[in-house]
């Protein structure tokens, strides 16, 4: 039984005119050791990749945090540094034990690792807007699908969900007559239901969270799980 340990870290981006961007990613150690294209396929397989470092802030953190561990693998370097002489493909490890420092590796090394996802379940009966509040305080927002590969992701977390339902951030503005998501896009991807139209205006989308995960209309009251985004 492989161990699994994670740990929430706050991303501060610091842009050249000062805007500063806060991103929140959660990183689950994996400590069984695989190469890096293994551990890519892990992470893809069960979380949203093999974790991402934007910059030393993160590295630090890392650091501080799991200073027993030895080595952990972090990503394919660029291209233009992937190949050496030989042809050996090369990615980007850190030893913890060297404060963080990145080097190249063989790819074919089998290391411990960090995969992140940027979604989280959060099983508790809620209704729409006490979870919106409830993303926007704790995380970033309700969960946006936009995308195939979105709903995908979405869909592989309600399976673990309490509720046949859970909250998507979609919601009917009847002023306007139109569907929007929490963070302001109209609706481009969709994965309704053949339910009929209510005539309700309080009115939200959840997500089943079994059969073909399709979307529903649903009262704004009404109790059900949900998704944070983390980003």
């Amino acid at each position: 039984q492989e161990s699994k340990k994670y740990f929430q870290l706050l991303l501060l981006l610091i842009t050249p005119c000062s805007l500063i961007l806060c991103q929140g990613y959660k990183y689950y150690f994996i400590k069984e050791p695989k190469t890096w294209d293994e551990a890519q396929r892990y992470c893809r397989e069960g979380y949203k990749d093999l974790a991402t470092v934007p910059n030393m802030t993160y590295m630090k953190t890392l650091y501080t945090d799991i200073q027993r561990i030895k080595e952990t693998d972090v990503g394919e370097l660029p291209e233009e540094l992937s190949k050496t002489d030989s042809g050996t493909r090369k990615c980007a490890m850190t030893e913890f034990n060297k404060e963080g420092k990145w080097k190249a590796d063989d790819c074919n090394t089998r290391k411990s690792f960090f995969c992140y996802e940027k979604l989280i379940l959060i099983n508790e009966r809620k209704n729409w807007d006490e979870a919106v509040n409830y993303c926007r305080k704790h995380h970033r927002d309700l969960v946006s699908i936009t995308n195939l590969e979105q709903q995908e992701l979405v869909q592989e977390k309600a399976k673990n969900a309490s509720t046949p339902h859970i909250w998507l951030g979609l919601r009917y503005s009847c002023a306007l007559d139109l569907w929007f998501w929490v963070n302001d896009q109209l609706v481009c991807y969709e994965n309704w239901a053949d339910d009929t139209d209510t005539g309700d205006c309080n009115l939200a989308v959840a997500m089943e969270t079994r059969g073909e995960h399709k979307w529903f209309k649903k009262n704004y009251a009404q109790m059900f799980s949900f998704i944070c985004s983390l980003s």
